[in-house]
């Protein structure tokens, strides 16, 4: 029975590979999305929007950090850490946007947007390429990344 409180996962953490595939995927974005709030709120826009992107990206690294790090603990820990770490980590947002809020860089339009755009744009991008099998954890085997992996072959239709 107490077995599973002391449980824990061994093996490549698949939490870290999504949070970087992620982060590598938000980049190349990154700037048009600055670009689109420069040009509605100005500077300010484009700095508070470069500012929430650089807050989503450490939430990203930060969960995937607590998450492959608490794994290889316990499991029982790893589900704390995912209930408890998600409050943490609205916290750790909320203390970012409120510490910056009255600076005059600060537009809190551009930074709330592209806080809500790139947190969900990010997970429902991701999720083209995540896996949801247990034989592939993590991203989905692709030929270039995995030369080992074979498609299954197609069936024909005979008309």
């Amino acid at each position: 029975m107490g077995s599973a409180f002391v449980t824990r996962l061994e093996g490549p953490a698949p939490e870290a590979q999504v949070a970087r595939d992620m982060i590598r995927r938000a980049l190349p974005a990154a700037p048009v999305l600055v670009g689109i709030c420069a040009a509605m709120w100005s500077l300010e826009g484009a700095i508070s929007s470069a500012y929430a992107i650089a807050i989503v990206l450490a939430n990203f690294a930060l969960s995937a950090a607590m998450l492959a790090y608490t794994a290889r603990v316990s499991l029982a820990l790893l589900m704390g850490a995912a209930l408890f770490g998600f409050l943490l980590r609205l916290g750790l947002i909320f203390l970012a946007v409120l510490l910056v809020k009255d600076a005059s860089w600060m537009h809190l339009g551009a930074l709330g947007a592209t806080l809500v755009v790139t947190h969900l744009g990010l997970l429902f991008w991701e999720l083209r390429y995540v896996s949801l099998s247990l034989a592939h954890p993590g991203l989905k085997p692709s030929p270039k990344r995995n030369r080992s992996f074979q498609p299954a072959p197609k069936e024909s239709v005979a008309p």
